[in-house]
Protein backbone atom coordinates (compact mmCIF):
# COMPACT_ATOMS: atom_id res chain seq x y z
CA UNK A 1 0.00 0.00 0.00
CA UNK A 2 1.27 3.44 -0.82
CA UNK A 3 1.44 5.85 2.05
CA UNK A 4 2.59 9.38 2.68
CA UNK A 5 4.52 9.57 5.92
CA UNK A 6 6.69 12.04 7.72
CA UNK A 7 10.39 11.18 7.62
CA UNK A 8 12.00 10.19 10.90
CA UNK A 9 14.75 12.41 12.23
CA UNK A 10 18.36 11.32 12.05
CA UNK A 11 18.57 11.36 15.83
CA UNK A 12 15.63 8.98 16.16
CA UNK A 13 17.14 6.53 13.72
CA UNK A 14 20.53 6.66 15.40
CA UNK A 15 18.93 5.95 18.76
CA UNK A 16 17.02 3.07 17.21
CA UNK A 17 20.20 1.60 15.76
CA UNK A 18 21.69 1.39 19.25
CA UNK A 19 18.50 0.03 20.77
CA UNK A 20 17.90 -2.80 18.30
CA UNK A 21 21.47 -3.80 17.44
CA UNK A 22 21.53 -7.61 17.76
CA UNK A 23 23.69 -9.13 20.45
CA UNK A 24 26.33 -11.69 19.62
CA UNK A 25 25.21 -15.26 20.09
CA UNK A 26 26.93 -17.15 22.89
CA UNK A 27 27.89 -19.75 20.29
CA UNK A 28 29.46 -17.23 17.93
CA UNK A 29 33.20 -17.36 17.43
CA UNK A 30 34.84 -14.49 19.30
CA UNK A 31 36.84 -12.24 16.99
CA UNK A 32 40.01 -10.48 18.05
CA UNK A 33 40.28 -6.70 18.11
CA UNK A 34 42.63 -6.89 15.13
CA UNK A 35 40.12 -8.95 13.14
CA UNK A 36 37.34 -6.52 13.95
CA UNK A 37 39.41 -3.50 12.90
CA UNK A 38 40.49 -5.21 9.67
CA UNK A 39 36.92 -6.24 8.84
CA UNK A 40 35.59 -2.76 9.51
CA UNK A 41 38.30 -1.15 7.38
CA UNK A 42 37.62 -3.53 4.51
CA UNK A 43 33.83 -3.17 4.44
CA UNK A 44 32.84 0.22 5.89
CA UNK A 45 32.72 1.87 2.45
CA UNK A 46 30.63 -0.72 0.63
CA UNK A 47 27.56 1.54 0.46
CA UNK A 48 29.53 4.64 -0.55
CA UNK A 49 28.21 4.27 -4.10
CA UNK A 50 24.73 5.13 -2.77
CA UNK A 51 25.80 8.49 -1.32
CA UNK A 52 24.34 11.52 -3.05
CA UNK A 53 21.09 12.26 -4.85
CA UNK A 54 19.37 10.06 -7.42
CA UNK A 55 16.25 9.96 -9.53
CA UNK A 56 14.82 6.61 -10.44
CA UNK A 57 12.23 4.81 -12.51
CA UNK A 58 10.70 1.57 -11.34
CA UNK A 59 8.48 -1.30 -12.42
CA UNK A 60 6.39 -2.99 -9.74
CA UNK A 61 4.30 -6.12 -10.17
CA UNK A 62 1.73 -4.50 -7.88
CA UNK A 63 1.73 -0.83 -8.96
CA UNK A 64 3.23 -0.86 -12.46
CA UNK A 65 5.54 1.94 -13.57
CA UNK A 66 6.80 4.40 -10.98
CA UNK A 67 9.30 7.16 -10.39
CA UNK A 68 10.92 9.00 -7.54
CA UNK A 69 14.00 10.28 -5.76
CA UNK A 70 16.57 8.60 -3.56
CA UNK A 71 19.10 10.44 -1.40
CA UNK A 72 21.78 9.07 0.91
CA UNK A 73 24.15 10.77 3.31
CA UNK A 74 27.02 9.43 5.40
CA UNK A 75 26.75 10.21 9.08
CA UNK A 76 29.69 11.61 10.98
CA UNK A 77 30.74 8.79 13.29
CA UNK A 78 31.25 5.14 12.40
CA UNK A 79 30.39 5.53 8.69
CA UNK A 80 26.69 4.53 8.85
CA UNK A 81 24.59 5.57 5.86
CA UNK A 82 21.13 7.14 6.17
CA UNK A 83 18.96 7.27 3.06
CA UNK A 84 15.51 8.39 2.03
CA UNK A 85 13.58 6.67 -0.77
CA UNK A 86 10.59 8.61 -2.07
CA UNK A 87 8.06 7.55 -4.72
CA UNK A 88 6.31 10.51 -6.35
CA UNK A 89 3.44 11.02 -8.75
CA UNK A 90 3.39 12.93 -12.01
CA UNK A 91 2.71 16.19 -10.16
CA UNK A 92 5.47 15.60 -7.63
CA UNK A 93 3.14 14.43 -4.85
CA UNK A 94 4.56 11.85 -2.46
CA UNK A 95 3.04 8.39 -2.75
CA UNK A 96 5.42 6.60 -0.41
CA UNK A 97 8.58 7.37 1.56
CA UNK A 98 10.86 5.28 3.72
CA UNK A 99 14.12 5.91 5.56
CA UNK A 100 16.81 3.28 6.01
CA UNK A 101 19.81 3.30 8.32
CA UNK A 102 22.68 1.04 7.25
CA UNK A 103 25.55 0.24 9.63
CA UNK A 104 28.36 -2.31 9.33
CA UNK A 105 28.72 -4.80 12.20
CA UNK A 106 32.35 -5.88 12.29
CA UNK A 107 31.66 -8.44 15.02
CA UNK A 108 29.31 -10.39 12.76
CA UNK A 109 30.96 -9.32 9.48
CA UNK A 110 27.74 -8.05 7.94
CA UNK A 111 25.76 -4.93 7.23
CA UNK A 112 22.66 -4.39 9.35
CA UNK A 113 19.70 -2.31 8.23
CA UNK A 114 16.51 -0.95 9.71
CA UNK A 115 13.83 0.79 7.63
CA UNK A 116 10.76 2.76 8.57
CA UNK A 117 7.32 1.74 7.41
CA UNK A 118 4.08 3.57 8.27
CA UNK A 119 2.77 2.20 11.55
CA UNK A 120 5.41 -0.53 11.87
CA UNK A 121 7.91 1.24 14.09
CA UNK A 122 11.45 -0.07 13.71
CA UNK A 123 10.80 -3.75 13.03
CA UNK A 124 11.83 -3.91 9.36
CA UNK A 125 15.36 -5.17 9.86
CA UNK A 126 17.74 -6.86 7.46
CA UNK A 127 21.31 -7.83 6.72
CA UNK A 128 23.56 -7.18 3.75
CA UNK A 129 26.77 -8.53 2.21
CA UNK A 130 28.93 -7.64 -0.75
CA UNK A 131 29.03 -10.44 -3.32
CA UNK A 132 31.61 -9.78 -6.03
CA UNK A 133 30.59 -6.41 -7.54
CA UNK A 134 27.06 -6.48 -6.10
CA UNK A 135 25.39 -5.75 -2.78
CA UNK A 136 22.89 -8.35 -1.59
CA UNK A 137 20.32 -7.70 1.14
CA UNK A 138 17.73 -9.85 2.86
CA UNK A 139 15.16 -7.76 4.72
CA UNK A 140 11.69 -7.94 6.24
CA UNK A 141 8.99 -5.39 5.45
CA UNK A 142 5.52 -4.87 6.84
CA UNK A 143 6.37 -6.54 10.14
CA UNK A 144 3.34 -6.49 12.44
CA UNK A 145 0.92 -5.75 9.60
CA UNK A 146 -1.53 -8.23 8.02
CA UNK A 147 0.79 -8.60 5.03
CA UNK A 148 4.44 -9.01 6.08
CA UNK A 149 6.97 -9.98 3.45
CA UNK A 150 10.58 -11.06 3.12
CA UNK A 151 12.72 -9.55 0.37
CA UNK A 152 15.92 -10.58 -1.37
CA UNK A 153 17.39 -7.39 -2.83
CA UNK A 154 20.28 -7.05 -5.25
CA UNK A 155 22.13 -3.87 -6.24
CA UNK A 156 24.04 -4.52 -9.45
CA UNK A 157 25.64 -2.82 -12.47
CA UNK A 158 26.91 -0.24 -9.99
CA UNK A 159 28.62 2.72 -11.66
CA UNK A 160 29.48 6.26 -10.54
CA UNK A 161 26.39 7.69 -12.26
CA UNK A 162 23.90 4.82 -12.12
CA UNK A 163 22.93 1.52 -10.55
CA UNK A 164 20.26 -1.14 -10.97
CA UNK A 165 18.18 -2.74 -8.23
CA UNK A 166 15.92 -5.76 -8.18
CA UNK A 167 13.89 -7.29 -5.37
CA UNK A 168 12.34 -10.75 -5.06
CA UNK A 169 9.49 -11.07 -2.55
CA UNK A 170 8.17 -13.90 -0.38
CA UNK A 171 4.96 -13.77 1.63
CA UNK A 172 5.36 -17.21 3.24
CA UNK A 173 8.62 -16.77 5.14
CA UNK A 174 10.89 -17.67 2.24
CA UNK A 175 9.23 -20.92 1.16
CA UNK A 176 8.31 -19.52 -2.25
CA UNK A 177 9.43 -16.38 -4.05
CA UNK A 178 8.10 -14.03 -6.70
CA UNK A 179 11.13 -12.87 -8.63
CA UNK A 180 11.58 -9.28 -9.75
CA UNK A 181 8.65 -8.04 -7.71
CA UNK A 182 10.20 -4.59 -7.97
CA UNK A 183 12.89 -3.33 -10.36
CA UNK A 184 14.62 0.05 -10.17
CA UNK A 185 16.94 2.00 -12.45
CA UNK A 186 18.63 4.93 -10.70
CA UNK A 187 20.53 7.86 -12.25
CA UNK A 188 22.70 10.27 -10.28
CA UNK A 189 21.54 13.90 -10.04
CA UNK A 190 23.71 15.07 -7.12
CA UNK A 191 27.20 14.36 -5.72
CA UNK A 192 28.06 12.26 -2.69
CA UNK A 193 27.76 14.10 0.60
CA UNK A 194 28.11 13.57 4.33
CA UNK A 195 26.56 14.99 7.48
CA UNK A 196 28.58 16.57 10.24
CA UNK A 197 28.16 15.74 13.93
CA UNK A 198 24.79 16.60 15.43
CA UNK A 199 26.43 17.21 18.79
CA UNK A 200 30.04 18.22 18.01
CA UNK A 201 32.59 18.21 20.80
CA UNK A 202 33.05 21.59 22.41
CA UNK A 203 35.35 22.96 25.00
CA UNK A 204 33.45 23.22 28.21
CA UNK A 205 32.84 26.67 29.59
CA UNK A 206 32.41 27.38 33.25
Amino acid sequence: MRHTVRSLSTGTLLAAMVAIAPRLSAQATRRTAEQIRASYGAHKGEFDYLLGDWEFTSVSREFGAGQGYWSAVQLAEGAPVLDEYRVVGDSGQTWYVTNTLRAYNANLDQWELVSTEPGSGLQNVGTGHRVSDEMHIEQQFGVGTPHPSLWRIRYYDIRPDRFSWTGDRSTDGGKTWTTQWLQIEARRIGPARSMGPLAPARKQTR
